[in-house]
């Protein structure tokens, strides 16, 4: 189900990639496999060989780590056949370890490819990966370190660094949205029962508040209906269909969002300031009434105010968003 793309050989060139932490530590497999012991010092020198960044053409490297032939290495645990030499076999697996992993980060991120462009979002990834090579039986973490990478070397993002973070949040709050639990709602009339200077409430681990520069909810949308539509029209018929190529980048614009699931969907609901505050507030921990003044705008009138807290935790209850406080708390 994952794609493959186009020109992945087009890739940025850049400084030769690093080493994953498990070809640094250099295994060696074993002249014959006897023990335990020696088959797993084979798979772990599989497994270095298979995980070990590809050349910018996307090729196995020439060289292992040591400096010795990368053939010579291969020859070691990986038989030739009548067509293919160790050598080549081993790049089989090596490049399609690569390009699984990359093919990933290009369903996983569909936006911030489109506003880095093929080339430099590939760059991106590869110089991820290489630095933060996959450490989860699940694919669906693979991303899950891709925003504190781009922190630490905003260069990847050129000049989109705003809007490349942001979209980077937006995109894996998609993913958190859709996979992490739902635990039992609090309902409205519990609300209205509770004391509020003592109930401590939170929000449910699926629900991702984001405050963002950028309106990624109408990008995101914008890029998923050109998508729909090049699926379905053909080449002849996209200028009928009126497709524009590429959507526009986004202007400026401060968006506050909730990302959230219904019935195993993903939507995004957008929050006006207050509202947004109130859920956080109650994501952190503080008391209904705690959360109540910190959200109020002084502005407003009292009653004017305690109109807009009711109309809020009525959508909030409905949406069931919200759920008692969990002392052991969960990993988002």
């Amino acid at each position: 189900m994952k794609r493959r793309k186009k020109n992945a050989g087009a890739a940025a060139r850049s400084k030769p990639p690093l080493e994953p932490p498990l070809a640094a530590r250099r295994p060696k497999p074993p002249s014959r496999v006897a023990s335990q012991g020696e088959l797993l010092e084979l798979q772990r020198s599989m497994l270095a060989a298979i995980c070990r960044p590809l050349t910018p053409s996307f090729h196995m490297q020439q060289h292992w780590v040591d400096g010795s032939p990368m053939k010579a290495y291969a020859a070691k645990f990986m038989k030739p056949n009548d067509r293919l030499g160790s050598f080549e076999r081993l790049e089989i697996y090596n490049r399609q370890y690569w390009f699984r992993l990359l093919d990933c980060l290009y369903e996983d991120f569909p936006g911030l490819q489109a506003i880095l462009g093929e080339q430099k979002f590939n760059a991106l990834g590869r110089a991820y990966l290489t630095r933060y090579p996959s450490n989860s039986f699940m694919l669906r973490n693979l991303g899950e370190r891709l925003e504190q990478f781009a922190s630490q070397e905003p260069r990847w993002l050129g000049r989109h660094k705003r809007l490349g973070s942001d979209m980077i949040r937006f995109e894996w709050g998609q993913i958190v949205a859709f996979d992490e639990p739902a635990l039992e709602p609090i309902l409205a009339e519990d609300i209205a029962e509770a004391n509020p200077a003592k109930l401590r409430m939170s929000l449910q681990p699926y629900v991702v508040l984001l405050e963002l520069a950028y309106p990624l909810d109408e990008f995101s949308v914008a890029l998923k209906k050109q998508q729909s539509v090049r699926t379905e029209a053909g080449e002849a018929e996209r200028q009928h269909a009126g497709v524009k190529a590429p959507v526009p980048l986004p202007k400026p614009q401060p968006t506050l969002l909730a990302i959230h699931r219904v019935d195993n969907s993903v939507y995004y609901k957008r929050l006006e300031p207050a509202a947004f505050t109130l859920l956080n507030e109650l994501r952190q921990g503080r008391t209904l009434l705690q959360a109540c003044a910190a959200a109020a705008e002084p502005e407003l009138s009292p009653e004017k105010m305690a109109a807009s807290f009711r109309d809020w935790f009525a959508i909030f209850a409905q949406l069931g968003w919200l759920c008692r406080r969990q002392t052991s708390g969960i990993k988002r």
